[in-house]
Formats: structure tokens, C-alpha cells, sequence
């Protein structure tokens, strides 16, 4: 999931509400929280206090940006806050 942006993670959640298989409801959820956990790493970087400190070069912020978003989406998948459990049951529950 290398490419990470709000139309492609509704676009997912609209596949999985037509076909309403549980793989993706799930993938979508997932897509969902690493999204949340990019913009929130994101947030923070840009607030001054990142985790890598600040840098000024145009390069080396790309380069950030993409491992943030890689970052985030290994989390998601590996459970990360459990957003995505909470709403792939809430979603297949309503379904």
C-alpha cells in the first residue's frame, strides 16, 4: 500500500460495502488507520517536535513523508491502535 491517499482508502471502503466480504471491510479499516497514523506522525513532525527532528531539506522531507506512510501502514496491519478491529466489526455487524 504505497500509495496512500483519502480517495483511494473511500474508494476501498465503497468496493467493501457493495461486496460486503469481511477481507474488505477489513482492508479498508486498515487503510482507514494507517491514514490516521500518517497524518498524525505527519502532525507532529511538522509541529517541530517529530521524531526525526526538523530539516529543511525538500529531498529529505519526501523521503520522510514516504516512510511515514510505510510506517504507518505496517502498524495498521500489525494491529496498530485497533481502530481497524473496531470498525470492520461495527461495519459487519450493520450488515
Amino acid at each position: 500500500m504505497s500509495d496512500m491517499s483519502i480517495s483511494s482508502v473511500l474508494s476501498a471502503a465503497a468496493g467493501a460495502t457493495k461486496s460486503q466480504t469481511p477481507e474488505k471491510v477489513r482492508e479498508a479499516a486498515q487503510q482507514f488507520e494507517a491514514l490516521l497514523m500518517g497524518q498524525i506522525l505527519r502532525t507532529e513532525r511538522q509541529s517541530g517536535s517529530g521524531w526525526l527532528g526538523s530539516g529543511e531539506d525538500s529531498s529529505a522531507e519526501c523521503a520522510t513523508d514516504y516512510a511515514e506512510q510505510q510506517f504507518a501502514a505496517v502498524l495498521a496491519q500489525q494491529g496498530g491502535l485497533g481502530l481497524a478491529d473496531l470498525i470492520s466489526t461495527g461495519l459487519e455487524r450493520n450488515h
